[in-house]
């Protein structure tokens, strides 16, 4: 085992300082009187020496086993253990000193100085021997030894100062080594902490780089997965489709069986079947000759029947076959004049089924009133003392009334009431207001009836307005000339057949729109149209003329499209019609005025009109009997079919529609049905 220079002059330095501490007890000892020349002293000399043989051998202990054997042969060459103690003692440090690895040249003290020092310490026991103290020679030696001991103690604490001078410089040196070895260490522990940081760095991006390639192998597993998923199912249909079409081919297989069966049946049939052809083939060219010689011998017949029929007739061939192109011709024209009437009658037909629906339609939709208004106007009074009033004495009262409004008075025994009679409306409407002004007022003289009637005119011109202002947001149509809509809220007091006509035009109006959306055309165009068109009885009796014609031109001087104004003109046929909204005109106009409950006639009126109907139908000759239908809106002629044929029929239709247009007025239109009824009668006996 080898022991490094610091841990050896350590160790050495600590054995130095033992043996002076050993030393210095002696010499306390001594001091103190408490050593003498006993047993006791001699067995602390044995013990000196024991400690110093212990000592020596410690620090022999890291040398060499060379110095170890001459140091304990040394000692085994001595006489006596208290006569060489100081040889032992200067043995055990050259042989320490010469011994210990590293220690400096400077350090080795050559052993010849040894001697003189135990002879000095020899010296000194004999002084201490004629001591007073040592009488004895066994004190002597004592006294000696301790003089030599404390020598020895001086003399080792002069050389361990040395050594420890010795061993300082050492330290310093080893030290300023070891920092020096240190600072290259930590140099390269730097360059090493440096490397492992680029070593770091580069495993921290290659670990990135291979936790990014991890996630992609793991999406590309992901994906592989969902490809064998898919794989997986892709091949599971196509087992599927194998197994079916395994079915199939078996099914496919079955068939073809069957079918060979088939065809090889159908080989023998037709085998047998070429036969029968083969046999039919001879038959056949058999007959076709016979046919040819037959055929020659009508060839031949056949111009000799030509030319027979030439020499009897008298006619060519090229004659007779313009004779039968003609007759070919004429009956292709009745053929083609036939087919003609049949769809001429289907289409009629058609558009008739079609104008009832849409007709059928608009009535259904429209809801109007069907009470009618009268001529006649009823004012309740508050008590029959008012009658007096309103008479005034001697009639002045009631005659400057009926002057000034123009309206009959009508005053009879119907209690709290009077009546007022006036063929025109407007009038008839002020006298009303007027009348009912001066009731509520109490003074009755003809002064005041003037201003009443005036105020009560006003007021009914302002009312006038605000209805065709209404009428015109009722159909809604926003623009429309001023004057137009005051003529038209005039209507509001006028009544056709007991029918008023304001209300009569927003009603056709309504139906017109209705049938003009079922056809696709303009509604608005012909509700404007519409409602126009009795605009002229607003002026029948300031102007003379025909109200539609008169209508008309008023629509044309305001500003109305051609349109508006030909269906204005033609509503009543009196212009020839144009347009397909003056026929719709016309139909809304028959429907509003033809509806149940819309106009009224006296009873009178109604017997003799029917009864002039039925008469008008007689006249014709043919006809067994009449009937007047559906309150004198449609006539059935009852024609004998022995003498009336279907054109008479038609023709008797048309003649009695003429004559009842011509001769009659009635509201609406009426429809004349000609039944030609055929009957064969036979009796079984």
């Amino acid at each position: 085992m080898n022991i490094s220079g610091p841990v050896l002059a350590v160790v050495i330095i600590g054995c130095l300082a033992a043996v002076g501490a050993l030393g210095v007890l002696v010499v306390l000892l001594r001091r103190t009187g408490a050593l003498s020349a006993t047993p006791a002293r001699e067995a602390a000399a044995g013990q000196l020496v024991a400690a110093g043989s212990a000592t020596e051998s410690a620090a022999t202990a890291g040398s060499s086993p060379a110095a170890a054997a001459a140091s304990a042969g040394s000692r085994r060459g001595q006489p006596g253990a208290l006569a060489q103690v100081d040889g032992a003692g200067a043995t055990m440090t050259e042989a320490a000193l010469a011994t210990s690895p590293g220690t400096p040249a400077s350090a080795a003290r050559p052993a010849g100085p040894a001697a003189p020092v135990t002879d000095a310490a020899a010296a000194t026991a004999e002084g201490a021997a004629t001591k007073p103290g040592f009488a004895t020679p066994v004190g002597a030696r004592a006294e000696a030894e301790i003089l030599r001991l404390e020598a020895e103690a001086a003399l080792l604490e002069a050389d361990a100062a040395r050594r420890r001078a010795e061993a300082e410089s050492y330290a310093a040196e080893t030290r300023a080594k070891a920092d020096r070895d240190a600072a290259e260490i930590a140099s390269k522990a730097e360059a090493a902490v440096a490397t492992a940081n680029a070593t770091r760095h580069e495993a921290e991006s290659e670990a990135r780089l291979a936790k990014d390639e991890a996630r992609v192998a793991r999406e590309e597993a992901h994906s592989a997965k969902d490809e064998a998923r898919s794989a997986k199912e892709e091949a599971r249909s196509a087992k599927e489709e194998a197994r079916s079409a395994k079915d199939e081919t078996r099914a496919a297989k079955d068939e073809a069986r069957r079918l060979q069966a088939d065809i090889e049946r159908r080989e023998d049939r037709l085998g047998e079947r070429e036969q029968r052809i083969d046999e039919l083939v001879r038959k056949t060219e058999e007959r076709s000759a016979d046919l040819d010689a037959r055929k020659a011998e009508l060839d031949r017949l056949s111009a000799e029947r030509e030319a027979e029929l030439e020499r009897v007739a008298g006619l060519s061939a090229e004659s007779a076959k313009a004779e039968l192109v003609a007759s070919l011709e004429n009956q292709a024209k009745r053929d083609a004049a036939r087919i003609v009437r049949d769809i001429e009658a289907d289409a009629q037909k058609e558009g008739v089924k079609r104008a009832r629906k849409i007709v059928t339609l608009a009535i259904q939709r429209i809801a109007s009133e069907q009470t009618s208004e009268s001529v006649v106007s009823v004012l309740h009074l508050p008590g029959d003392e008012m009658k007096g009033r309103i008479i005034g004495r001697e009639g002045r009262n009631i005659r400057a009334f009926e002057s000034v409004t123009g309206v009959n008075l009508i005053i009879d025994d119907t209690p709290e009431a009077v009546l007022l009679s006036c063929f025109d409306p407007v009038r008839r409407e002020v006298g009303r207001m007027t009348l009912e002004r001066l009731v509520l007022d109490g003074r009755i003289h003809p002064q005041r009836i003037e201003e009443a009637y005036e105020r009560s005119k006003a007021e009914i011109e302002a009312i006038c307005v605000r209805a065709g202002e209404d009428a015109l947001v009722d159909v809604g149509i926003t623009d429309m000339h001023p004057e137009l809509v005051n003529l038209l809220g005039r209507l509001r007091y006028r009544t056709s057949y007991g029918q008023n006509v304001l209300k009569h035009l927003i009603e056709s109006a309504h139906i017109a729109g209705m049938m003009a959306s079922e056809l696709g055309l303009d509604p608005a165009l012909m509700k404007r149209g519409t409602l126009l068109h009795d605009i002229g009885k607003a002026l029948t009796h300031e102007v003379q003329g025909s109200h539609a014609l008169i209508g008309a031109e008023i629509a044309r001087k305001y500003g109305e499209p051609d349109d508006v104004v030909h269906a204005i003109e033609a509503h009543h046929n009196e212009v020839e019609v144009r347009t397909v909204e003056a026929i719709l005109t016309q139909a809304a106009d028959a429907i509003s005025g033809s509806r149940p409950g819309a106009r009224r006639e006296s009873l009178e009126a109604y017997v003799k009109r029917l009864e002039r109907l039925e008469s008008i139908a007689m006249a014709q000759e043919g006809v067994e009997k009449v009937f007047a239908m559906q309150a004198g809106r449609e006539v059935r002629v009852m024609v004998k079919p022995g003498d009336i044929d279907d054109i008479q029929a038609q023709v008797i239709a048309r003649d009695v529609a003429k004559r009842v247009e011509d001769e009659l007025t009635y509201p609406g239109q009426i429809r004349v049905t000609v039944i030609r009824e055929s009957r064969a009668t036979e009796f079984a006996r």
